[in-house]
């Protein structure tokens, strides 16, 4: 029999109880063991049998526990004392209190941070993979240093999928219904206690609306919107249904809710709480893209402000931030234009924005671009002045993927930089590893240098002893050991199997066997069956008679992507042979909550994605705090800090661009050879160091190891370290632009949009007309110098709207130029009778060999965050086949 209606009958907690309700109700208790531990200690059972989630604990722990708390002295100290130190940590000053005070710039009031998922604990989920567990963690890490962001994102009534196999290994998908009442969120209301909403116009005279929750992730709040409402049509109240579910039109209107939605969330939040008001918009990955289109809309309707479109995107891209995660074309939203058109125009459309500008900033201009497509990934550029890969290698990747956007520019010269991801240690080490850490810091040494990330070196842990590392290690492996064999018994249950048939599970691992880990989502590019390319070589490594090796292996495929279905279920079939699956465990539902366990417990985390389409890889950050090993393809995080001492390089098959289909001949080729040198490697270096042991019985040479990385690539993998990056190196930029541009009623950005359309207007007419040197074609001494004449006609411009520049550098044998570098050329005299210009420069000779130079024209404002900002340039009639063009 079925229910017709679901509700939550909440706890009456005594007075005395009360804050625990404050403490369950804030997500700093996902990361912070002494309260995870306190509610444990409310009562052990019901927390494990709800998943250690405090509202569901306090949903469900009998009234007669309760009353015994009530009356435990020794318990409401400590409950006391942690609801103080919840108070403290919200309230007092951080890094970024001190850093405002400390700085020339003042950094932003607020930041409003927007991605379509957010990984912050299990008990909440409303993530999918590493997108969304990198944006809980820089909310986290955020929270840690007191930068004053606002999270922004969707509440799916079903989140993502759970994961289950059936009797041949096939992946089984279930959405079980979340309830917000069940959760650590609350709804956010008006004065009078209705729930604040917002609505946006769809074609055909209906109207989207959402609801807004609010989840406290420590200091940072987190706006979720919510479509499953009343006043929604059924169609409408599914938009919010589930992540990545439903067609093109479903994940459209997902996008604009976002984007437009959350913007007129953060708005109202500002209104009800008095938050100060965004300066800088911080969009992760393109699914936000249109929160920009939304803020032109305000400026635009703002008759103070009084600005048209063109003014209104420059102010609003001057304050925005477009980080990409996406390595390859094919993993960006593109949608139909006609589609866009229809939700953008009519009744539909937004005042003030024309339809065919909001095409436009989506529009594939480039050649080789589809202009009957529109890419969320060109409008999320257009609309941001400042743009970042999450990788040093990831950013080279990312300026050659959109050097369309900026043609004429070489990709090294395409603006968008790099800043390297981080994982929010508090959240991923294992409590164990910190006690260790505490042990030789102390304690609140310890806490910092897992907050900050300030330090290249966590120093003072080289001096744990080589016992104290491997008692350790060995501890967290018999961990995983017992948890992987609870959830195969698990999992073989739901596959159909009686528990007369699982007896062998009891056997299954071995806490003194080298462990190694892999999991994470399941596209073809992460390779997950490369282990599997030569079966009986695998099989040799996993029951070597006297150094074993063991793999724990987890993941989810899309629902839609059969390929990588079949993948699991190859992995599957292996690891279910009598013969290794005391050796090979395949765990389904990955999530969270089984994280916690693998990374500490694995002594290799192995990452083989065909290079380079892994963006960073934070899977192998996790395992690194925690003192694992990494055994990687250089690729993402790994191609920048791998030093030879913290881990093990996958040799690649070739040096080409990696864009490789993984079904094509190349990459069965590559993968053949690289699955022969994983081989090579676990055999002959790993598992021979792992057990080379010394008269003590200790693998002195593999602990060196682990305190390498503990104590070096600790404080490079933390999120706060990235968080910071991203306040100093984009947010304050981004602030202090936005703020030029808004001082005397927006006259900065009225201004700057007349120049930027003046310049586009006239630059068809500028040209190199004519460059000279002297004796440029002999052979030059090093130390010399060139003296460059150029002549160049500019057209309508004036001087001062140009940069004329010599680019020079060491030349290949295509006359290419390499390691360049600009002079800037000074302008002598004014016009000439033919109305050209004439600008002079030395050229220092400062490199031997095959060295050449050209010239061009670039426009110059003091406002541009980047010389390629406008993509417009013009070079020598000899660079024929460098002709320029416009981006925007």
């Amino acid at each position: 029999m079925k229910a017709i209606r679901r509700f939550t009958v909440r706890t009456v907690l005594p007075e005395q109880l009360q804050p625990l309700h404050e403490l369950a109700l804030n997500l700093r208790w996902s990361w912070h063991p002494e309260t995870r531990d306190l509610f444990r200690s409310v009562d052990p059972e019901v927390w494990a049998a709800t998943g250690e989630d405090p509202v569901r604990l306090l949903g469900e722990v009998p009234a007669a526990r309760l009353a015994a708390l009530a009356a435990d002295r020794r318990f409401l100290r400590r409950l006391g004392d942690l609801a103080d130190d919840l108070r403290e940590y919200l309230t007092g000053p951080r890094w970024y209190q001190a850093h405002q005070e400390g700085g020339a710039t003042p950094p932003p009031a607020a930041i409003a941070y927007f991605s379509p998922e957010y990984g912050i604990a299990a008990a909440l989920p409303q993530y999918s993979g590493g997108l969304g567990i990198l944006a809980g963690d820089h909310l986290k890490a955020a929270s840690d240093l007191g930068v004053p962001i606002i999270g922004v994102g969707l509440f799916y009534r079903h989140g993502y999928f759970r994961q289950s196999l059936d009797r041949v290994g096939w992946q089984q998908e279930r959405y079980p219904l979340l309830d917000p009442d069940e959760l650590a969120v609350s709804l956010l209301r008006e004065a009078d206690g209705t729930p604040s909403r917002v609505d946006l116009a769809l074609p055909g005279g209906r109207t989207l609306a959402a609801h807004i929750w609010k989840a406290q992730v420590g200091r940072v709040p987190l706006l979720l919107l919510d479509s499953d409402i009343e006043a929604n049509s059924p169609a409408e109240r599914d938009i919010t249904d589930r992540l990545y579910g439903g067609g093109s039109e479903h994940r459209l209107l997902q996008e604009m809710l976002l984007g437009i939605g959350g913007v007129r969330a953060v708005r109202a939040y500002g209104r009800l709480t008095g938050h100060p008001a965004p300066e800088v918009f911080h969009t992760n990955e393109g699914h936000a893209g249109f929160l920009g289109v939304e803020r032109i809309r305000e400026l635009v309707a703002d008759r103070t402000a009084g600005l048209d479109f063109a003014a209104a995107l420059e102010s609003v891209r001057a304050g925005t931030l477009f980080t990409t995660h996406t390595p390859v074309p094919a993993g960006i939203d593109r949608f139909d234009r006609d589609l866009v058109a229809r939700h953008f125009g009519g009744d539909a459309a937004l005042p003030g924005v024309p339809v065919e500008s909001v095409l436009a900033l989506g529009a594939e201009t480039w050649r080789g671009g589809d202009p009957k497509l529109f890419n969320m990934a060109a409008m999320g550029l257009r609309l941001a002045q400042r743009a970042n890969g999450v990788s040093t290698l990831h950013g080279e990747v990312s300026r050659s993927m959109f050097n369309g956007l900026w043609p004429g520019f070489d990709p090294a010269e395409v603006p968008i930089t790099s800043v390297t991801n981080g994982v929010h240690a508090a959240t991923w080490i294992d409590p164990a590893v910190v006690r260790l850490g505490a042990a030789e810091l102390g304690a609140e040494r310890a806490e910092e240098a897992m907050t900050t990330g300030e330090t290249k070196r966590w120093t003072g842990l080289e001096r744990i002893g080589n016992t104290e590392i491997w008692d350790l290690r060995r501890s967290l492996r018999a961990q995983l050991v017992e948890e992987a064999r609870r959830r195969l018994r698990a999992s073989w249950r739901q596959r159909g199997a009686g528990e007369a048939e699982l007896g062998w599970v009891s056997s299954v691992l071995d806490p003194d066997v080298l462990t190694i880990g892999f999991a994470r989502r399941v596209p073809s590019y992460k390779r997950l069956t490369l282990m599997l390319r030569d079966p009986e070589r695998l099989r040799a490594l996993l029951l070597h008679p006297t150094r074993p090796v063991q793999i724990v292996v987890a993941g989810k495929a899309h629902p839609a992507d059969d390929g990588g279905k079949r993948l699991i279920q190859q992995m599957v079939a292996f690891a279910d042979d009598p013969a290794v699956r005391h050796r090979i465990v395949f765990l389904p539902d990955y999530d969270m909550a089984m994280a916690r366990h693998l990374y500490p417990g694995c002594d290799v985390w192995l990452n083989n994605p065909l290079r380079p389409l892994e963006a960073c890889g934070t899977s192998g950050m996790k395992a690194a705090l925690n003192g694992c090993l990494n055994l990687s393809v250089l690729d993402g995080w790994w191609d920048e800090w791998h030093d030879g001492q913290n881990g093990w390089a996958i040799p690649t098959a070739d040096e080409g661009d990696g864009v490789l289909d993984p079904e094509s001949s190349e990459a069965e080729r590559r993968d053949d050879i690289e699955a022969a040198a994983l081989y090579d490697l676990i055999e002959e270096q790993v598992a021979a160091r792992f057990y080379d042991r010394g008269n003590d019985g200790l693998p002195h040479r593999w602990i060196a190891m682990v305190r390498h990385t503990l104590v070096t690539l600790g404080p490079k993998v933390l999120a706060g370290r990235m968080v910071r990056e991203y306040v100093e190196r984009l947010y304050t930029p981004a602030a202090l632009a936005q703020r030029e541009l808004m001082v005397g009623g927006h006259r900065g950005a009225r201004e700057l949009a007349v120049w930027k359309a003046r310049v586009r207007e006239g630059w068809p007419g500028v040209r190199v007309e004519h460059v000279e040197a002297d004796c440029p074609a002999e052979a030059q001494e090093l130390g010399s110098s060139l003296a460059l004449r150029v002549q160049v006609a500019l057209g309508p411009l004036q001087p001062g709207d140009v940069e004329v520049q010599a680019v020079s550098g060491r030349v290949d044998e295509t006359d290419g130029i390499s390691d360049a570098e600009a002079l800037a050329l000074k302008p002598v005299g004014g016009p000439d009778l033919d109305g050209r210009t004439r600008y002079e420069g030395s050229l220092e000779l400062c490199r031997t060999g095959p060295f050449g130079y050209t010239v061009r024209v670039l426009p110059a404002h003091p406002r541009l965050a980047s010389p390629a900002e406008l993509g417009l340039v013009a070079l020598p009639a000899e660079s024929a086949g460098m002709d320029a063009g416009l981006l925007r």
